[in-house]
């Protein structure tokens, strides 16, 4: 599987400087680039290539940087038109389509740019890196990151490296191919996952991971923004920019915490874990507007996405089940109404009387349907008999 490892360049100043000249000048042929490719009907990648490779060249790039370029604009043309596909910008015809897809793609001036083992080349054992630039060739750049992060590149560090801008710092972004643990074919019971706002993450053992503090720190971070807003100063904007890269950070950083709890407990326990199909949730839920909010703006999909991929490393299985009415089914009798919630909190079946934390109750039921759901995808890989028919 691929997983990103990020580390930092401990650049000086004539460094930086130059980092951020080559970070520019690409971004400035992925514009050219970008123009000829929209004017032509989005060529292959060999046909853009015999039209703008020369020029790029003659600009000063590297012959690496510049096969880079093209690649990378081909790319972006490539992922806007399956998200058009996909419906993510809207419906034909929509003004959200028409600006997407009527003028050529941008790229900000300090946009990443891929880097190959031409260009880039590194020494883990010394912990610096040596890059091409458009001022020449720049080596010895120390690189800071954790242990974990040095031994998974040691190891595993294969494909290209992105540089990245972050705030005047730069970033190696570098693809490793980890193999992943062998898969548990016959877990001991299955571990659902309830998520929510008022708690992040509910496992059907019981363990809740609240947010509630992560909240009040959102709504106070929201408050800023719009006061922040309401003035539309650069300083303001500036400042902006700056605290939603933090909040970013934050939500990123719980998400990890928690998804490495829930698959550590899975995988001591030797459970699988079962997780709600998130896909369409906005369109499904209906909620009142003080709500939407903070059921919008927490990545649940990230969330998901951690607890899958620490979950393949670890050799636990993962099943995604239908969340429908899991809140509002009875974990022990199975029945669905919905005044089985009186409110946020209590589950409180009117079937058979049972009385229940709300959220630990839908992850039993979670947990239920995706024993149901392993099941029924084994069976479905067993041939048949020969005796059968």
């Amino acid at each position: 599987m691929k997983v990103t490892v990020t580390v930092k360049l401990v650049s000086a100043p004539e460094v930086a400087r130059a980092l951020g000249a080559t970070l520019a000048a690409a971004n400035e042929a992925a514009n050219l680039v970008s123009a000829v490719c929209f004017a032509r009907g989005v060529p292959r990648e060999y046909a853009l290539r015999a039209h703008t490779y020369r020029e790029l060249r003659e600009r000063g790039l590297g012959s690496q940087a510049a096969q880079h370029v093209i690649k990378k604009v081909r790319d972006a043309y490539t992922t806007l038109h399956a998200n058009g596909r996909a419906g993510h910008l809207g419906k034909p015809g929509s003004r959200r389509r028409a600006k997407a897809t009527a003028k050529p793609i941008a790229f900000r001036p300090d946009a990443a740019q891929p880097f190959d083992d031409r260009c880039l080349s590194w020494d883990l054992d010394s912990g610096t890196v040596s890059i091409w630039t458009v001022e020449g060739r720049v080596k010895g750049i120390p690189i800071v990151g954790s242990a974990e992060h040095f031994k998974v590149l040691r190891d595993f560090r294969k494909g290209e490296t992105d540089l990245v801008c972050r705030d005047g710092e730069f970033y190696l972004a570098a693809t490793c191919e980890v193999p992943e643990a062998a898969m548990n074919d016959q877990p001991s019971g299955w571990l659902g996952v309830d998520l929510g706002i008022v708690n992040i993450a509910t496992t059907s053992d019981g363990r809740v991971r609240s947010s509630r503090g992560r909240n009040r720190q959102r709504k106070r971070e929201a408050e800023l923004r719009a006061k922040l807003q309401a003035k539309g100063t650069k300083a303001a904007k500036r400042l902006l920019k700056i605290r939603r890269r933090k909040e970013q950070r934050r939500t990123k950083d719980v998400n990890h915490r928690v998804s490495k709890r829930i698959v550590a407990e899975a995988e001591r326990t030797g459970h699988g874990i079962a997780l709600e199909e998130l896909k369409g949730l906005r369109e499904r839920v209906r909620l009142r507007k003080p709500q939407r909010a903070a059921i919008h703006s927490w990545p649940f999909a990230q969330l998901a996405a951690f607890i899958a991929y620490k979950a393949k490393r670890a050799g636990v299985p993962v099943v995604f089940v239908d969340p429908a009415y899991t809140s509002q089914e009875c974990s022990y009798c199975h029945h669905v109404d919905k005044r089985n919630r009186p409110n946020q909190a209590v589950f409180r079946c009117r079937s058979c009387g049972v009385v229940a934390h709300a959220d630990r109750n839908a992850s039993r039921n979670i947990a239920a349907r995706g024993e149901t759901a392993w099941a029924a995808g084994r069976q479905s890989r067993v041939p048949p008999s020969p005796e059968a028919g």
